[in-house]
C-alpha cells in the first residue's frame, strides 16, 4: 500500500495507540464496577509484530491481555486507578508525538506537490 511507504510503521503506531488510550479510558471507568478485570496492551509486542509483517488487527487481538494487580480488592475489581491514569496520561503523550510526526510528514508531502 502506497501509505505505508510514506507513513512507515507510523500509522500502525497511531491506531495501536488509540486503541490503548480506549482500553485504558475503559479501566479507568470502570475503577468502581466490582469484578472488572482491567486489561492493556502491550504496545511493543503488537509493533514488533507490525514490523513482521502481521496485520494492525491481528496484532492488537493478540498482545491485549488482562492485568495483574499489585494490590487485589475485596470485589475482584483490579483496576488500579493511580496506574491506569500514569499509563493514560504516557500513551496520550506517544499518541500526540507519533500524530505531530504524521502531520509534518503529510505537510511535506503537500509542499512538495505544491513545489515548495
Amino acid at each position: 500500500m502506497a501509505a505505508d511507504k510514506i507513513f512507515g510503521v507510523h500509522g500502525a503506531a497511531l491506531q495501536l495507540r488509540s486503541e490503548r488510550l480506549g482500553v485504558l479510558a475503559s479501566n479507568i471507568a470502570n475503577a468502581a464496577t466490582p469484578n472488572y478485570k482491567a486489561r492493556d496492551l502491550d504496545f511493543d509486542r503488537a509493533m514488533e509484530m507490525v514490523r513482521e509483517g502481521d496485520d494492525t488487527q491481528e496484532a492488537m487481538s493478540e498482545t491485549m491481555g488482562y492485568r495483574i494487580p499489585l494490590q487485589p480488592s475485596m470485589d475482584g475489581n483490579t483496576v488500579e486507578l493511580s496506574t491506569e491514569q500514569t499509563l493514560f496520561a504516557e500513551n496520550a503523550v506517544q499518541y500526540s508525538t507519533t500524530l505531530s510526526f504524521l502531520e509534518g510528514r503529510v505537510n511535506s508531502i503537500t509542499r512538495a506537490l505544491r513545489g515548495e
